[in-house]
């Protein structure tokens, strides 16, 4: 029955760790990177054997043999480069990302144990073992080490060095235990005892500093921090294994015997607060207790002689600690009493945790939001129609509390954008090296947030872009130096919030658009009529229609004439819009605009006739009432108004989709910003600000230009959400063609449908 549980549990608990074993590999995989530009940061060095270890030991528990013996082949390896012993080269970098990619692999099989494993997998990572155990005995400058078998330091006190507690024999290892340790079932005094079984411990400290009070003292949490030497014939990992069921709830630190002066500050650094700078040193194995004993005498004689001595220069000559371990403990002790006076707001600041949440949970809030908000407006309708003051007044609180939760709730969702990006330096590396290009990849705003569906779906149409400025966009390094240009490649990746929406941006310093070449192959394939040539934008956009492609054979990465088209496809299918600016020689820069969010917005009301139309508040700049008749500006009909100085393009919506009903009065018109251009539309009515659930369209009116969505009224009314940007097209283009001459169709109770007629994709705007 036991065993039942026990697989039942793991059965549950499975995805969970595939999902955090996804997230650890992904860190892994862009920490590889950055330590490509920086390879001696410790603290990047730290978190890559963090990320190992973690997938490994939790592969352990779930009993995933596979992956536990080759993450740990990988985590040796790590471990040699945070200890030094190897430096991180490309070659290695490269290594080690197959062996991510590996890992990965094995992750995603115990995920799906009836899926077959790709033919060779299992060579490839033997293989890799092997490469792996060859980098592994290559040392920085220095034979293979044997870590089996603990070096002498005979030479470290010396050079200054320190003796330690156990002179240059003993292994020096420190370990505070988390506050879990007691509840996940592991006795710290075990532990102590099998290391024991390795040798002897010839010095052993507890450190109590991080003992509560006995007022504020969890019975259950552990708080303990051992420091001790160890004499043993065994080896780093051996030693380090005692700790492995412990080890993502505790900070261990083993130094081999004959540490440098820099091993023990970096372990002082990580060491708990401690107000006295003796027991920073004892607690480090830097000195011993008698040492220290010793040393606070020869201090209390020279204060009581007249002439004070600090206790580190008086532990410098008694005990031979080298100068920089002195300066590490000096500055552990001062940032333990700066710490201490604003230990409360330390304490309630890191109080907080973070929680996991199913993406689907958060979706059925988002849709019950959605719902409420639509409630809301019809209550408020309601109260108004009633003119109870007292009435309004509620629905009017409601309606400010409705829209903070709207507010905080669609925070939950938005997250940053450079989790996508940094994807790319792998994509980018990967690539540059298989076309033999030299390419320096640069990514900005990565903090700018976006709603996490966008994120997810955004990922793709990136992908293409960034292999298409790879393959085409930038040239092979020869090429480069022949026109004049660095042999290295640039390649931009950046996102910024612009006017209500989130603007991301591909740009590279390439060959640009080969218009003549480009032209040519759409004379060819009939796009354009043979020797017509239109304007360069309207060249350039011709990259975006179906099945088209310049390359002169099919690779790997292009040639097939599938890719830009889908790119621009679902960038539209997300409300959003993709732009193209090449310049030849220069370089090309695309542009893809999409809203902030797919389910709620603040939008603007306006209405037509009988019909009802939303705007998004974040992309109207005024409201202005034409004076006198609109102007003709050109032979194709269409309209502007002057604008302080400037023309101003306006689309009147009556005539755009064919709107019965009388004219107004006093139309006005509703000025709106899409990207750096302004235009206008023709409205008959302004009937202000409303808070906007965001509805598809349904499949019949999905060609439907110049629309986003729809949305429904608080009075049950369906109103259509403009695209702005595509708005913007249809105001500086002709009037349609085919232009219905009758109204929209009017359904009671449902208010204004769409129109019978209206321009669709290949239609003239």
């Amino acid at each position: 029955m036991k065993a039942d549980a026990d697989q039942s549990f793991i059965a549950e608990a499975l995805p969970a760790f595939i999902s955090e074993a996804e997230e650890q590999l992904g860190s892994l995989e862009q920490l590889l990177l950055q330590l490509e530009d920086t390879p001696e940061d410790r603290e990047l060095l730290d978190a890559l054997f963090r990320c190992a270890h973690t997938v490994k030991g939790s592969a352990g528990i779930f009993g995933l043999d596979a992956v536990v013996a080759f993450t740990h082949h990988v985590e040796s390896l790590l471990d040699r480069l945070r200890e030094g012993q190897l430096r991180l080269t490309p070659a290695l970098s490269t290594l080690l990302l197959r062996c991510n990619d590996q890992i990965r692999l094995l992750v995603d099989q115990a995920g799906h144990p009836g899926r077959e494993e790709p033919a060779g997998a299992e060579a490839e990572r033997a293989a890799l073992v092997a490469q792996l155990q060859a980098a592994g005995a290559a040392t920085a400058g220095a034979p293979p080490a044997d870590p089996a078998r603990p070096a002498t330091a005979a030479a470290a006190p010396a050079q200054g060095g320190t003796p330690g507690a156990a002179g240059d024999r003993a292994w020096h290892v420190s370990v505070a235990f988390g506050s879990e340790t007691f509840r996940n079932g592991m006795d710290p005094l075990a532990l102590l005892n099998y290391l024991r079984g390795l040798g002897q411990i010839p010095q052993l400290a507890c450190d109590i500093e991080a003992v509560p009070a006995l007022e504020a003292l969890d019975p259950e949490a552990c708080h303990l921090a051992f420091e001790l030497a160890l004499l043993t014939e065994a080896g780093r990992d051996e030693i380090e294994g005692a700790f492995s069921f412990v080890r993502e709830d505790c900070q261990l630190h083993v130094l081999a015997p004959g540490a440098t002066p820099d091993d023990y500050a970096r372990l002082i650094e990580a060491m708990p607060d401690n107000p006295r700078l003796g027991d920073i040193l004892v607690a480090s194995g830097a000195i011993t207790r008698a040492q220290l004993q010793q040393a606070l005498r020869a201090q209390g004689d020279a204060a009581a002689s007249g002439a004070p001595q600090p206790l580190g220069e008086i532990l410098q000559l008694t005990a031979g600690v080298a100068p920089q371990i002195v300066a590490a403990a000096l500055n552990k002790q001062s940032r333990s009493r700066e710490a201490a006076s604003g230990a409360p707001a330390a304490a309630e600041e890191t109080g907080g945790r973070f929680i996991r949440v199913q993406a689907d949970r958060l979706d059925a809030v988002i849709n019950l939001l959605g719902e409420l908000v639509i409630a809301g407006a019809g209550a408020n309708l309601l109260a108004r129609q009633t003119k109870h003051g007292a009435l309004i007044e509620a629905n009017g609180q409601i309606g400010r509390l409705i829209e903070e939760i709207r507010n905080g709730t669609l925070q939950l969702r938005m997250v940053p954008i450079g989790e996508t990006f940094s994807r790319f330096r792998r994509v980018v590396r990967d690539t540059a090296a298989e076309l033999g290009k030299d390419v320096a990849l640069e990514l900005v705003g990565g903090d700018t947030e976006l709603d996490k569906s966008m994120v997810e779906r955004i990922a793709d149409p990136l992908m293409h872009l960034v292999r298409n400025a790879l393959d085409h966009g930038l040239e092979p390094p020869a090429q480069r130096l022949e026109s004049g240009k660095p042999a290295q490649g640039r390649l931009v990746l950046s996102a910024c919030h612009e006017s209500g929406s989130v603007l991301i941006a591909i740009e590279d310093d390439g060959r640009g658009i080969q218009r003549d070449k480009v032209l040519q192959r759409a004379w060819e394939r009939g796009l354009v009529e043979p020797g017509v040539r239109p304007a360069d934008e309207d060249i350039d956009r011709l990259i975006f229609a179906p099945g088209f492609s310049t390359a002169e054979k099919v690779t790997n990465l292009s040639g097939r004439g599938v890719g830009m088209d889908v790119v621009k496809r679902n960038i539209e299918a997300l409300r959003g819009t993709v732009t193209l600016r090449s310049v030849p020689g220069a370089g090309s820069r695309i542009e893809i605009r999409l809203p902030l969010t797919l389910a709620i917005i603040d939008g603007f009301l306006v209405g037509v006739g009988s019909s009802r139309f939303i705007f998004p508040l974040d992309a109207v700049v005024e409201v202005i009432e034409p004076r006198g008749a609109l102007a003709e500006t050109d032979a194709h009909g269409r309209r502007s108004v002057e604008l302080r100085g400037q023309v101003l393009p306006v689309v009147a919506l009556r005539a755009l989709y064919g709107l019965g009903g009388d004219e107004p009065v006093r139309p006005s018109i509703v000025v709106l910003r899409a990207g750096t251009r302004r235009f206008g539309v023709l409205v008959d009515q302004l009937l202000g600000q409303h808070q906007t659930v965001i509805k598809p369209l349904g499949r019949m009116f999905r060609s439907l230009r110049g629309m986003a969505g729809s949305s429904i009224l608080g009075n049950g009314e369906v109103a259509l959400i403009f695209d702005v940007p595509a708005l913007g097209q249809l105001a500086e283009a002709p009037p349609a063609l085919h232009t219905p001459p009758h109204p929209v169709p009017h359904h009671p109770g449902r208010g204004a449908a769409v129109p019978a007629t209206v321009p669709h994709e290949g239609q003239a705007s």
